[in-house]
């Protein structure tokens, strides 16, 4: 989630950047290395990325059929999925730099987000994991809004991510990122928020919670190992991100590894591995919801 300034950006030529922080994607930071302007428009679709690879239908398709009469597991639900950043994002620094109140202080509307060595960007796997995780949601009943709608766009700002969770009243929201940390690096991490004063207090408890049962499902179902240089355990609790200091449900982030050390770039930009991310992550919000 490291980011350098979208001015910066522009004038170099470079369109990677974090999420913001010490050593994340949501975080902040700095990261090198260059998305091409096509990048977004040369990712599969959720489904044609499962179809083209062998055994990836399998895992399509999680949810079984149920007998006439028995409700969706989560039927009733509504979840929100925030697909980190933006493919266009880097084309307007004037808006991406504006800076909003996130409450512990003023920040950058968004940023363009990390991407790997070879270019694959952390806003096309974000909009990638993301839909996949729409569909497996839908599939067990589950009512999903996205904050963004395509990966070509710039925005919404951090601000109003959270106010899109606000909005819908979501029984649990999650941010999905990807950090552009050093090469050695290694491992996800789950963010979480802290008590700041603030309209997330009532629901920092059910955050952790639900932090909890994420970091769970994602370790058993993608076999990613903790991180090794930032949070204790793969989890972390920060109170400069507005997209869970304004949040009035419960909302975590995740980063989901780290683009920029080979081994997990190349698992990123397998179409069967990022389904596995997505039916963890359906499966470690399905834990929560139903606990």
């Amino acid at each position: 989630m490291r980011a350098l300034p979208a001015t910066v950006l522009a004038a170099c030529g470079l369109i990677v950047s974090a999420c913001g922080g010490a050593a994340g994607s949501a975080t902040g930071g700095t990261a090198s290395g260059t998305v091409t302007a096509g990048q977004a428009a040369q990712q599969p679709q959720a489904g044609a990325a499962a179809a083209a690879t062998p055994g990836a239908s399998a895992e399509a398709s999680p949810a079984p059929a149920r007998a006439k009469g028995v409700a969706a597991p989560l039927s009733g639900k509504v979840v929100v999925i925030d697909p980190g950043h933006n493919g266009a994002n880097y084309r307007n620094p004037k808006a991406v730099n504006r800076k909003v109140n996130v409450l512990t202080q003023w920040k950058p509307c968004d940023t363009t987000g990390t991407s790997t060595d070879s270019g694959y960007s952390e806003a096309a796997f974000t909009w990638d994991v993301s839909t996949r995780l729409a569909k497996i949601l839908k599939s067990r009943g589950a009512t999903v809004k996205l904050t963004r709608h395509d990966n070509n766009g710039v925005g919404p700002c951090i601000t109003e991510r959270a106010a899109i969770g606000n909005k819908a009243k979501a029984d649990a929201a999650i941010s999905v990122h990807a950090d552009g940390s050093a090469p050695a690096n290694h491992g996800f991490h789950v963010i979480m928020p802290k008590k700041i004063g603030g309209p997330v207090d009532p629901v920092v408890g059910d955050s952790r919670e639900l932090g909890l049962a994420v970091r769970s499902a994602f370790e058993k179902g993608t076999g990613l190992p903790y991180s090794n240089y930032i949070g204790s355990k793969a989890l972390s609790f920060r109170n400069d991100l507005g997209g869970l200091n304004l949040s009035t449900v419960p909302k975590i982030f995740i980063e989901a590894g780290n683009m920029r050390n080979a081994a997990e770039a190349a698992k990123f930009r397998d179409p069967a591995f990022r389904q596995r991310i997505a039916l963890a992550l359906a499966n470690g919000m399905q834990h929560y919801l139903q606990a």
